[in-house]
């Protein structure tokens, strides 16, 4: 396992190994960090049911681009142009649950719970990056994450509090709950596997999905939703 600590002035004496491996991850973090706002600014802002909502999702989508903006900036010290990614259309982006809108307010909460939540594990793993300008950024973008998932919990309450609004809750958790899951990746990624040797990321995509499984499965079971089957409509095991 590697262990040191890499400046930016130390970057180019890496491997190319280490080099592709940052990069390939960064560009996933900078594309995923814009897919939420695509989702719900457009439709949600002005469609949340009050004007509490509405602020929050205007604080959520700004903090958000300024998360995509942030990494992005590590990547720009690193010789990569990231500005193709900020014009990218909602079907052109990395992940398949930012591409399909968000048709009810019960996904939106179902996004905020679980999707966000997704990126929280993934900020998390990069805590103690061996890249220290990644590993700097991030309790800041933490905090900020945990926030946008309160949010999304807030709602699914309030909508669990009726039979109608459970019954939308329990839509929207069943449509997200596999796309969560699939974000951690394929459990025998080999390329996981050369993030955690090189220090990038903490975790295997194995061990980030289970952890992520015992934080929301109870989550969604004290709604008195029910937990989807975890292995129907994924495509990645």
């Amino acid at each position: 396992m590697f262990t040191d600590k890499i400046e930016r002035d130390d970057f180019d004496k890496m491997p190319e190994e280490y080099k592709d491996l940052l990069i390939r991850v960064l560009l996933v973090q900078v594309d995923s960090e814009l897919g939420g706002p695509d989702l719900y600014l457009d439709s949600w802002v002005r469609n949340a049911p009050t004007l509490k909502d509405q602020l929050l999702l205007v604080k959520t989508a700004h903090e958000e681009i300024d998360h995509h903006r942030r990494f992005a900036r590590i990547l720009e010290q690193l010789g990569v142009d990231t500005w193709h990614i900020t014009k990218r259309r909602r079907a052109e982006r990395i992940l398949e649950t930012f591409r399909n809108p968000l048709e009810t307010w019960a996904e939106m909460g179902a996004f905020g719970c679980l999707i966000d939540r997704v990126g929280q594990f993934h900020l998390e793993d990069f805590t103690n990056c061996s890249y220290l300008p990644v590993a700097g950024i991030v309790p800041s973008i933490l905090e900020e994450e945990r926030m946008h998932i309160a949010h999304g919990e807030r709602i699914l309450r309030d909508l669990c509090a009726t039979p109608e609004g459970m019954a939308e809750a329990q839509a929207a958790v069943n449509k997200m709950y596999p796309s969560s899951l699939d974000m951690f990746g394929r459990s025998d990624s080999h390329r996981s596997d050369r993030y955690r040797e090189w220090g990038i990321k903490g975790r295997s995509n194995a061990e980030s999905r289970q952890a992520y499984r015992e934080t929301v499965d109870p989550f969604i079971l004290g709604l008195g939703l029910n937990l989807p089957d975890p292995e129907a409509g994924r495509h990645f095991l």
